[in-house]
């Protein structure tokens, strides 16, 4: 691996440094309590609950531990351990000596984080409030934002804002603008006053105006928030009686160019600036559980469960510890009967809570690799396995390359399309990713499930329209080689451009609008003197200094 140093994201509640984790019944408590002098890197304190990414790795581990090991919590309260602030965003000056790779990586932590509580409440009946108990500014109110409703303390003092514009020069990073309205459906004026004031809004206006859902007084602040958070817990169907599984360390080995673990493995050529995914299938019985008890019994083992934590870390270890490699190849091996067999089980007990979360994280993890600024390609050859759960994978690239052998159709890789294609991992679109493929044209997809089922060698799968090209053994070799060599040889900010329009090709929502604001607007903004320049807002925070903008409208 390069030789900077490298971002970790597996933790676990002992090694939090930032998060207070309680549990009473329905009613999970997340209280940050952030330690300014562990910041992720030197060069900043984390003072006044100012976050950086190792606060939101936590976050995300501790949500995890929410879904999988406690099933009995219904109701997650989002508040602050500190007295007079609830939390002040993303710390200023880790922006402002933070490189911008490292920036924009951080922005899409944190909004993958944040959707993925509304990704739970939507799907998995796990509700969220936030308890805002002092002031909330930025990503503070971003984080309360992304909850199902906003209590805020009426103190006189308390205020809710986002000082971006008028204090840094940039905008809201993780959805902040784009939640206002959206989902809180904040008057498009108000929303503008509200946006370039510093000191933000209170209680009673702070309601009227629709940033908060409710106000309460010091002394009735936290029965009111228990007695809202049960009421939350009553709407869902999370069990209160279930056996959580425990999240144990993921069994992976680094080396120089490569990452290891029990079914994913990333191989790395530095030279060619090509990484190599490779997925397999599970490789025994005892990866297929037949019944909901046996599956939560296997826990952290049970094939879909493990897999998709092992891609999501391979994908957050390669997004932001290794900036050069901008091609991924996407391959998979093993028995494709194994992964259709495994997908009928998990189909067959979707509605069991465990399943549910785990049908959960393996869309929070394809979803990464869709707003992952790499070029995807797949590579589907002998001995691939791009069926049912795994043909996600081939979905969700740019291209992809089946290899057809006319002579030996036996030895023909082949792909089947199944049931979970159309619609239990839905982009952040909310489509499939064969409606975002076909752009939801009915006999495109009616031609397509008329297939289902069937495994289907290269011809049959180009001709449906389900990859992109199927050179044969002759031409294979040369094919991929120089679609590879081309597409590394692009510039990689016009790519990235690129391919975020064409991945997210119609739909449009809140989620998307997050990300497509933060990789155009947010990007470019991060870049101009106006923010980073020697005279920026973010340089001279802090310093006693005016700001020097650029008074040029672009």
């Amino acid at each position: 691996m390069s030789s900077s140093p490298k971002v970790e994201y597996q933790t676990d509640p002992s090694q939090y440094k930032h998060w207070k984790l309680s549990f009473n019944g329905a009613v999970a408590t997340l209280a940050v309590d952030i330690d300014e002098n562990a910041g992720l890197r030197p060069g900043y304190k984390l003072k006044l609950n100012s976050y950086d990414l190792g606060v939101d790795i936590e976050l995300n581990d501790a949500i995890n531990r929410i879904r999988f090991e406690h099933p009995e919590v219904r109701t997650v309260v989002v508040t602050s351990a500190k007295d007079k602030v609830f939390c002040s965003g993303a710390n200023i000056f880790m922006l402002g000596v933070s490189s911008h790779s490292w920036k924009v990586n951080f922005c899409k932590f944190t909004n993958e984080t944040r959707n993925g509580l509304e990704d739970s409440s939507a799907h998995s009946g796990l509700k969220f409030l936030a308890a805002v108990n002092g002031a909330c500014a930025g990503g503070g109110y971003e984080l309360a934002l992304s909850c199902d409703e906003i209590i805020l303390v009426d103190d006189r003092a308390s205020a809710v804002s986002l000082p971006e514009v008028p204090l840094l020069g940039v905008l809201p990073g993780t959805g902040g603008l784009t939640r206002v309205t959206d989902k809180r459906h904040v008057r498009h004026d108000l929303a503008d006053l509200f946006c370039t004031s510093v000191e933000g809004v209170r209680a009673q206006k702070a309601k009227d105006w629709r940033l908060v859902d409710d106000i309460a007084k010091p002394a009735v602040f936290a029965e009111k928030v228990q007695k809202r958070a049960l009421e939350l817990a009553e709407k869902s169907d999370r069990p209160s009686d279930a056996k959580g599984v425990a999240l144990t360390p993921l069994k992976r080995t680094v080396e120089a160019d490569a990452l290891r673990y029990g079914f994913v493995t990333v191989e790395i050529d530095r030279a060619k600036r090509v990484a190599t995914f490779t997925v397999k299938a599970p490789a025994n019985a005892a990866d297929l559980p037949q019944t909901p008890a046996a599956m939560v019994e296997a826990g952290a083992n049970w094939w879909p469960m493990q897999m998709g934590r092992e891609l999501e870390d391979a994908i957050l270890q390669m997004r932001t510890n290794e900036l050069d490699i901008g091609t991924w190849l996407l391959k998979t091996e093993g028995d494709a009967a194994k992964v259709l067999a495994s997908d009928a089980l998990m189909l067959a007990n979707k509605d069991h809570w465990f399943v549910r979360e785990t049908i959960g994280l393996l869309r929070r993890t394809f979803s990464r690799l869709d707003v992952s600024s790499r070029s995807l390609f797949a590579l589907i050859e002998a001995g691939s396995c791009f069926s049912g759960t795994l043909l996600e994978l081939a979905l969700a690239c740019d291209r992809s390359y089946q290899l057809m052998l006319p002579d030996d159709e036996a030895a023909s890789p082949k792909i089947t399309v199944t049931d979970v294609n159309f619609g239990i991992y839905p982009m952040a679109t909310g489509q499939s990713r064969l409606g975002r493929r076909f752009y939801d044209e009915v006999p495109a997809l009616e031609a397509v499930r008329a297939k289902a089922g069937q495994a289907l060698d290269a011809d049959a799968a180009f001709a449906l329209g389900l990859v992109t090209a199927n050179p044969d053994d002759i031409d294979w070799t040369d094919e991929v080689r120089i679609a590879i060599e081309e597409r590394v040889a692009m510039s990689p900010d016009a790519l990235t451009g690129m391919e975020a329009n064409l991945r997210f090709n119609s739909q449009e929502n809140m989620h998307t609008r997050v990300f497509g604001r933060l990789t155009a607007w947010q990007n470019w903004i991060f870049q101009r003197p106006n923010a980073v320049g020697e005279k920026g807002a973010l340089k001279v925070y802090g310093k006693g200094e005016k700001t020097a903008f650029d008074w040029n409208r672009v």
